[in-house]
């Protein structure tokens, strides 16, 4: 996950300026956004300080994710998945932070003038592994 998510955002950043966006579909565009807060851009305006503490809270994350991955039993995969593909999406931007001080987003989803925040293939490994952790544990 962490590969193909650095990959993506450096092709991003070779065929797109800062700024810059290719239509692909009526509802889905590539663009090229820094994004220097969290996800969807929260604390995005706030001062350096939130840099630290994103990095911070990554690092504690990918921690305590790697101690319950290497505890779990064989027979939890999905857990295992879920856990793991978090874990990727969280050193994926937590790269992007420690080299640029902020995180490339590229994949942006609209309807007409209605536009969702861009995100990048670290998000969505973030967000489906969340969604199969809560699952793992509906289900169990």
């Amino acid at each position: 996950m962490v590969v193909l998510d650095q990959w993506s955002k450096g092709w991003i950043e070779t065929i797109l300026p800062p700024g810059g966006r290719i239509r692909i579909l009526p509802f889905f565009a590539l663009t090229r956004i820094y994004n220097r807060g969290a996800a969807f851009s929260f604390m995005n305006g706030q001062s350096a300080w939130r840099n630290d503490l994103f990095l911070a809270l990554a690092c504690i994350v990918s921690v305590v994710i790697v101690n319950w991955i290497l505890r779990l039993p064989r027979h939890l995969r999905i857990l295992s998945i879920a856990l793991s593909l978090i874990l990727g999406g969280a050193v994926g931007n937590a790269i992007d932070r420690i080299l640029h001080g902020y995180v490339i987003d590229f994949i942006l989803l609209h309807v007409h003038d209605w536009y969702y925040p861009a995100f990048n293939l670290a998000d969505s490994a973030i967000t489906i592994g969340a969604i199969l952790f809560v699952w793992n544990l509906i289900k169990r």
